[in-house]
């Protein structure tokens, strides 16, 4: 794991930048997980539980069951210096505590930071399998998993005391949690984790290069393949699940329509899957109640579900015949019940009411009215919009909204036309959106307002514009180019020869060669055009800047020269003025101590017997100043 623990310190930004072009928000955070510290999954010996690759000369950190070392945060700066900080660690056998680390970070939302609006990626790195619940007792643990989290001051509490989870309880959290999980595994483990797949929904896994060099590739390849599988999970009471039959069928955007499938792969933005559930019942229960039994429907990776409330009809009616039936629909009057049924494979009384004579009598409910010549139309099992079932602009019809002309949408809240997103100048959303459910939807994801029209940070920065600049460009600044360019550019441009004229906006830079730049210039009024793009480059080399150039060296070499020439001057009258005065510079020193000069000669005496010859001493001043230069 140091190669990849090596990568993920400098894959962390690139990941961050790359995963911007498919995220508005992207966040990370990071933990690590060793495996249970008890024996025999780890070496217990006192040394090697403070250092447990001290045999390999490498400094390892104790091993552990999962420590939450980040939280969820938009800083990449935190996350690399928090990444570089972290050393591997090791145990005794070969699988890991992968799934204790798993389902912490799952059900711990608030100390992860999972936000409810977003999607939620668990990415899970390792070179081994994971340990499975009964692995834990071969250190004694026998307590089942209770499937809560249990982090104290970010450390998991309770990995010497309880065992792993299950697959199929990791799986629930992950869903119950809106979890994606993403396995990047060795190459060697690769087969073990792909068997996991069927069993754990919204699961994805892939194959680590040699040091984790292809990892941030991984992980978009990854996102955009959860994002395209769509999914649904069907959940029943645990004490009730056993007597019920339940069948989905998935009815994909190509077409597909295979029985038992849940999930959809390949689905592209817009499209809509439709899921068929059968619910039978197997038996009745077994003290003969009739409470209802709750169903819950679950798309995989959203943060929304739906409530089923299935009601059991287990008593057995008896008609005036005095014959039990057993089939609560069958009519008193035979032969009759095609008369009750909306077309010739349909159920009487569209399964919600009972043929008499011929006519269909609806069952009555808690949710609402059922009503209709075959009890096909309610006022519950519709989605309701302001209080009013399909918005008060349709009709439930066998749980479907069939709207009235003038509006669409699941709801019948949408309403055809675009009049509500025409803004002040004419145009559907000011021309930076579309009219979706009476509704401005921007294009970009910085415009903001009812008609798109706020962007504060439009024009914060300038490449935002380079694309539409370098349309213009490469169509020869002509009036093609402002007809061909729309797509990519602001409402109004213009072209102008002196862009320095220009008082009001931004003035940016677009490298159009590798030595030529072009000037433009963002307007923030609204008036008149909003880009204004210079006709003229402005090249590293050009006349303009190599005279620039020039009277700039001039200037600086005068400036020294001159500078030069003033110390030189400064330096010899300080050192004529010295020379002139000698005999104050003498008297002045002379009250100190004495000092010889260079025209008097010293006497050495010495302890023998020298000759009797007198010795003169004759001070010798030059009769004028006498002055050197320095260079």
């Amino acid at each position: 794991m140091q190669d990849n623990l090596d990568r993920l310190k400098t894959a962390g930004l690139a990941l961050s930048h790359l995963m911007k072009e498919h995220s508005s928000d992207f966040r990370v955070g990071f933990g690590s997980f060793v495996d249970k510290p008890l024996s025999p999954y780890i070496d217990v010996h006192p040394s090697k539980l403070l250092n447990p690759c001290s045999d390999y000369e490498v400094n390892c950190r104790p091993a552990h069951g999962f420590i939450h070392v980040l939280p969820i945060t938009h800083n990449m700066t935190e996350f690399t210096r928090v990444i570089k900080e972290q050393r591997i660690s090791g145990n005794m056998d070969t699988p890991e505590g992968g799934f204790d680390a798993m389902l912490q970070a799952t059900v711990c939302q608030k100390d992860i930071g999972w936000r409810s609006e977003a999607k939620h990626l668990l990415l899970v790195m390792t070179d081994q399998p994971s340990h499975l619940a009964l692995d834990s007792k071969l250190s004694g643990i026998v307590v089942p998993h209770d499937g809560r989290c249990h982090l104290e001051d970010n450390i998991y509490s309770q990995t010497t005391t309880m065992e792993h989870p299950t697959i199929a309880q990791l799986a629930e959290k992950l869903v119950e949690n809106n979890v994606y999980s993403i396995f990047a595994v060795d190459q060697l483990q690769y087969r073990w984790y792909e068997d996991l797949l069927d069993l754990i929904p919204g699961s994805y896994v892939g194959r680590l290069f040699p040091k984790a060099s292809n990892l941030k590739d991984l992980v978009v390849h990854a996102y955009k393949k959860l994002l395209s599988d769509v999914e649904v999970q069907i959940g029943l009471e645990d004490s009730q699940a056993q007597r019920f039959r339940v069948s989905v069928t998935a009815l994909c955007p190509d077409g597909s329509t295979v029985s038992g499938n849940t999930k959809c792969s390949g689905v592209r933005p817009k499209q809509t899957v439709f899921f068929k559930v059968t619910v039978g019942m197997i038996e009745c229960p077994a003290d003969g109640g009739d409470r209802d039994v709750v169903m819950s429907v679950r798309p995989v990776g959203f943060n929304e579900s739906v409530s089923v409330r299935i009601r059991q009809s287990c008593v057995c009616g008896c008609a005036q015949t005095g014959r039990c039936r057993d089939d609560p629909s069958s009519s008193d009057c035979p032969g009759e019940t095609s008369a009750c049924r909306a077309h010739r494979s349909a159920a009487v009384c569209s399964g919600r009411g009972v043929c008499k004579c011929a006519s269909c009598v609806c069952d009555s409910s808690r949710l609402g009215n059922i009503y209709g010549k075959f009890c096909e139309m309610d006022d519950f099992s519709c989605p309701y919009v302001k209080g009013l079932v399909c918005g008060g602009h349709g009709q439930c019809i066998s749980g479907e909204c069939v709207c009235l002309p003038g509006w669409t949408g699941e709801s019948c809240d949408c309403p055809v036309s675009t009049e509500s997103c025409v803004s002040d100048d004419g145009l559907i959303c000011s021309g930076w959106g579309k009219c979706v459910c009476g509704k401005c939807v921007c294009d970009d994801a910085r415009r903001s307002g009812a008609f798109c029209e706020k962007c504060p940070i439009c024009y914060s920065s300038c490449q935002s514009h380079w694309s539409c600049v370098k349309c213009h460009l490469s169509k020869g600044l002509g009036s093609d180019a402002l007809q061909l360019c729309n797509h990519s550019c602001a409402p109004a441009v213009e072209y102008v020869d002196d862009i320095t004229e220009l008082v009001r906006g931004k003035y940016c830079l677009y490298p159009s060669s590798e030595k030529c730049q072009h000037r433009f210039l963002m307007d923030l009024a609204s008036d008149r055009p909003q880009l204004h793009i210079s006709r003229h480059p402005v090249c590293v080399w050009s006349r303009r800047y190599f005279k620039t150039f020039l009277s700039t060296f001039l200037l600086t070499v005068t400036l020294g020269i001159g500078m030069l020439a003033v110390v030189r001057q400064l330096l010899r009258a300080r050192n004529c003025s010295w020379q002139s005065n000698p005999e104050e510079q003498f008297d002045h020193s002379r009250k100190n101590s004495y000092i010889p000069t260079t025209n008097e000669k010293t006497i050495t005496y010495r302890r023998d017997h020298l000759p009797n010859h007198p010795v003169e001493m004759h001070p010798h001043m030059p009769k004028k100043p006498l002055c050197d230069a320095w260079q």
